[in-house]
């Protein structure tokens, strides 16, 4: 009888535990946030205030609405495995990005969508990873990690990254492709897709796309319903935001006087990521290297394996311009400079702050490059 009642307060106890509501501060402050740029972020639509106003705290919802979705994401995998959070991740991860793109090419601004998605990567692969190298090797001097993941993420990125390239080339050589734009792109999105899909096995069974099992235990359980209910929210949240952010994104950029590719490839990609890269660069000041590098690398993986070819087959269904991967010769030039030099730098499996200024200073100098248009 004694044991009986043991059990069945042990029993009590578990289902406690799986519906209690235990958030961090953080998550506290990132939920509330969200929620209120959201919201505000409407009001000031609905009351056509200043589009300055509206895009600066548009894009700040954005920011916070992606990190959410990267948390609800990473809780609902500690019901789900590390194999299966991976996957999960890579779909959902850049949820906000994918409605901005919609809207945005539904608006016909396709400059901006292309240089959105190279900015993604350039972001992550310079501005982030060289944040993390240069706070970390300032904190801990050279940093070591085990390259072989690394290694595997780089040399996927560098792939994608030259199959972005080739459209570019067939339509710039004028070779008989030229003309057929649209159904070359639509061919290298597949592929891509194909790709990623044969990738999702290599992550079920651990592979470099796993999350970091330490991080996971540092973070409050959240019970499923409220990771469920938080990704769900997220995502909707994200589809509302995006419409209003990209409908006043030609007017601050009017006002501004900023040019449209500049403002693609720094403002709208570093708006999507901001949050969410800030626990690659956590982990380089704990001295995690390895969690830092798997975190901002894998970031660029799924833009270039995931979302470029989703949006570009999506941009063919929903009306509104085509995108294609044909881009500025400029734009492949600096993307294919940071797949090489982010796969140089960490090959040796060590970092150092002058290797992260080295990116900082590239990146820096790519963005004043693209400040005139």
């Amino acid at each position: 009888m004694k044991r009986t009642t043991e059990e069945a307060g042990k029993a009590s106890s578990n289902h406690t535990s799986q519906t209690a509501v235990h958030l961090s501060k953080g998550a506290w402050v990132m939920l509330v946030g969200a929620f209120v740029m959201s919201v505000l972020s409407g009001v000031l639509t609905a009351f056509q205030v200043n589009a300055v106003l509206i895009f600066i705290v548009a894009g700040v919802a954005l920011a916070l609405l992606a990190a959410l979705v990267g948390q609800a994401t990473d809780q609902l995998g500690t019901y789900l495995g590390a194999g299966a959070t991976g996957v999960l991740q890579s779909a959902l991860g850049n949820l906000p990005e994918l409605f901005v793109g919609i809207f945005a090419l539904r608006a016909g601004l396709i400059g901006v969508v292309q240089a959105a998605l190279v900015g993604s990567i350039l972001g992550n692969s310079l501005f982030v990873l060289g944040l993390a190298f240069f706070l970390g090797g300032l904190r801990h001097g050279t940093q070591r990690f085990a390259s072989d993941a690394p290694r595997m993420i780089a040399t996927l990125t560098l792939l994608a990254v030259a199959a972005l390239a080739v459209p570019t080339l067939v339509n710039q050589l004028h070779t008989p492709a030229a003309g057929h734009e649209d159904g070359f792109s639509i061919a290298s999105a597949l592929i891509l897709l194909v790709v990623f899909a044969a990738s999702i096995p290599f992550s079920l069974k651990g592979g470099p796309t796993k999350l970091p099992q330490e991080h996971k235990e540092t973070v409050f359980a959240w019970p499923i319903w409220l990771a469920i209910g938080v990704l769900v929210a997220a995502g909707v949240g994200s589809a509302f935001v995006s419409d209003w952010f990209v409908s006043a994104l030609t007017p601050a950029i009017v006002s501004l006087h900023i040019s449209a590719t500049f403002t693609g490839l720094v403002i709208v990609a570093l708006a999507g990521n901001a949050v969410e890269n800030v626990v690659g660069i956590q982990f380089a000041l704990r001295n995690q290297a390895d969690y830092a590098i798997s975190v901002i690398l894998n970031s660029s993986l799924q833009v270039a394996l995931g979302l470029i070819p989703v949006l570009v087959l999506l941009s063919f269904v929903i009306g509104g311009a085509h995108l294609t991967l044909v881009l500025a010769p400029l734009l492949v030039a600096v993307l294919g400079l940071t797949a090489l030099l982010s796969t140089v730098i960490i090959y040796d499996g060590e970092s150092n702050w002058i290797e992260g200024l080295t990116l900082i200073g590239l990146y820096g100098i790519i963005a004043v490059a693209f400040w005139w248009g």
